[in-house]
């Protein structure tokens, strides 16, 4: 018997078209934030900047993102979601080119920006648009469409930009937004319907105060290890202006007649339940993603190509859970699929913690299919029930704030597994030296020259003292991250099921 579909809030004549131009659009996007990042040696070289001066071209663009993000809303309301998603298509296009011709860093740094600016609307207009032309009943399979988008584009992306740059140049990491920016440009406007506008007063003190909490949250995050964290003022600087921006923002919203966000929308239990969820996952996989590059190509060895390959399975593990889900979520239980999810995604991370600096790609495979196979099963699901109970009228401002707090828990997380891993290189390797003394029965059968003073010896023991000093590190952040995904599952209990 065939099954009786309900309206969508939004009918289109051609809605498979629409989500595929969508989706380009969508992955586009999300691939920019990590696709650039095998680059950065080849850019430094070419614009003559240090390395450090370099990851402003990473920073500019996730802070300017992150700040333009809860603008999507409201732009959505007074112009409409087809003009603004249409421009944003084309700015994004536009400076991707300007990205790619920059002559010197101060000009890469305001394309990046701009780019940022461009690009923060397309993830949250993309799951508005999809929670609004499919039914009800669907909702799962499109939440698995955007997912297999948002969670893949980052994998993929380290792959693709170390492949562009080797075989051709920087340069086309960002020029390769040009054709695929077309098809998604030429989709959009082609396949979604002009919607009614909405007279909606700009609140430009609530802006403001949430543009400085969220840039100063992202400039801490970024700026953090190489200051010194809390040692330098620049940090606590930082961190005041984040707590300040935040509290005026929440008082300013609380009595305001037209606010910039609505605070009623944080009275659902799902979609608070949810930006919790969504900020964990956006730590784990971001930080995993973070984490393994440096990992293989520093201590394994691995060529920046090589290094692709081996992570590129994990996007694998995640299409085929997306692929799966879709279809489950509309017959089981999606809490008792975010569960399973969990436990694979923690599961995946205690493989992570067997890691040995001279093992095969085998472990670094099969932890990352089955980690992107558990974090596809945790994000669609997850996506589903966030919005399930919360009221149409809030989805545009709802869909901005949930791609907000994903990109803030990427920041915390990569902030995060970076300080662990400089903190416990360090005490790892006082810990391992300090077994290397003279009355060592391991340094006097099988060490004797550094007994005997051979400074060429103590480099070379130095150097493998600190490799396994990091190596341990990195063990120590895959157990952190099993012990925060864990921590999270008694939160399942707390998210309602849809009705």
């Amino acid at each position: 018997m065939t099954q009786t579909l309900s309206a969508p809030k939004l009918s289109v004549a051609a809605p498979g078209l629409l989500t595929v131009s969508i989706m380009i659009a969508t992955v586009m996007q999300v691939l920019d934030t990590t696709i650039a990042n095998v680059a950065l040696p080849h850019m430094a070289a070419s614009l003559n900047a240090t390395q450090e001066e370099i990851t402003w071209v990473l920073t500019s663009y996730i802070v300017a993102s992150a700040i333009a993000t809860p603008l999507t809303g409201f732009a959505a309301d007074r112009l409409g979601r087809r003009r603004v998603f249409t421009t944003s298509i084309a700015g994004f296009v536009a400076t991707s080119v300007l990205c790619g011709i920059a002559s010197s860093l101060p000009e890469m740094v305001i394309f990046r920006i701009l780019q940022g600016v461009f690009g923060a609307a397309l993830i949250p207009l993309a799951q508005s648009v999809l929670l609004d032309i499919n039914p009800r009943e669907k909702i799962g399979q499109a939440m698995a469409i955007y997912g297999a988008g948002i969670m893949v584009g980052p994998i993929v992306g380290p792959t693709l930009g170390g492949y562009l740059t080797e075989v051709f140049n920087w340069r086309y990491v960002f020029f390769i937004n040009l054709p695929v920016g077309l098809l998604a440009f030429l989709g959009v406007a082609a396949f979604m319907p002009a919607e009614d506008t909405k007279q909606r007063r700009f609140d430009m003190m609530g802006f403001a105060m949430l543009a400085l909490a969220v840039g100063s949250l992202q400039l801490m995050l970024d700026r953090g290890q190489s200051a010194g964290w809390f040692a330098s003022v620049e940090i606590w600087l930082y961190l005041g202006l984040t707590i300040s921006g935040l509290w005026a923002f929440v008082i300013h919203c609380w009595g305001a007649r037209e606010p910039f966000v609505e605070l009623a929308m944080f009275r659902d239990r799902n979609f608070v339940m949810g930006l919790v969820f969504i900020f964990i996952i956006g730590m784990t996989l971001f930080s995993g993603l973070a984490l393994l590059p440096p990992l293989l190509q520093k201590l394994m060895g691995y060529p920046v190509i090589s290094t692709g390959l081996v992570m590129a399975p994990r996007g694998v593990g995640t299409m085929v859970s997306m692929i799966l889900v879709g279809r489950l979520v509309a017959r089981f239980d999606p809490r008792g699929l975010v569960l399973f999810g969990l436990i694979c995604t923690a599961w995946s991370l205690h493989m992570m913690t067997g890691f040995e600096s001279g093992m095969d790609s085998t472990p670094i495979i099969v932890s990352g299919v089955l980690q992107g196979f558990g974090l596809g099963f945790v994000f669609v699901p997850l996506s589903t029930l966030t919005f399930a109970t919360l009221a149409n009228r809030f989805r545009g401002d709802a869909t901005a704030m949930f791609s907000l707090v994903r990109n803030v828990g990427s920041g915390v997380g990569i902030s995060m597994v970076t300080v662990v891993l400089a903190h416990m290189s360090t005490v790892n390797h006082e810990e391992i030296a300090s077994t290397l003394t003279a009355q060592s029965g391991a340094v006097q059968h099988l060490m004797p020259q550094l007994i005997a003073g051979s400074q060429t010896y103590a480099a070379i023991v130095d150097g493998l003292v600190s490799q396994q000093a990091a190596m341990v590190a990195y063990i120590d952040n895959f157990f952190l991250m099993m012990i925060l995904t864990v921590a999270t599952i008694p939160i399942v209990l707390l998210l309602r099921r849809p009705g």
